[in-house]
């Protein structure tokens, strides 16, 4: 077995950790800001430690992790979630996105408003009709 590298590209452990299909993919999304360091923007080259933080986003969803291990090499998913630590915020954070979602999908939304005085009055006059209804 070879020797852990000390110091690696961020473009090739993002990869090493499946995090992009291929390193070019992760070299895009750290060229368009989708990745920092330490909360700094980051260049496909620089080299990154044991201990330091990283953020990916990816669409709404946002992860992020502290560096374990470095690998330059990609291995299995078991392996490659060996390599980093998700932070307890981002789990919840990514979970409460997920419910969202869920509930988006069967049709629930929250509103941003409380009704007004004349929607109140509406579902109220809804309620009644369908406390009365007879039915055929």
């Amino acid at each position: 077995m070879t020797e852990a590298p000390n110091r690696i590209r961020i473009d090739r452990w993002l990869w090493a950790a499946r995090f992009f299909k291929t390193r070019s993919l992760a070299k895009t999304a750290i060229e368009g800001g989708k990745v920092q360091v330490d909360g700094q923007r980051t260049k496909p080259a620089k080299e990154i430690n044991i201990g330091q933080r990283v953020v990916v986003r990816k669409g709404e969803q946002s992860i992020t992790v502290i560096v374990r291990t470095l690998s330059a090499q990609r291995g299995s998913a078991t392996i490659a979630q060996t390599l980093y630590e998700e932070t307890k915020e981002s789990v919840e954070e990514r979970e409460s996105l997920s419910a969202r979602r869920r509930m988006e999908r069967a049709g629930l939304t929250v509103p941003s408003l409380r009704p007004s005085k004349r929607e109140r009055r509406d579902l109220r006059k809804l309620k009644d009709l369908n406390e009365h209804w007879q039915g055929p």
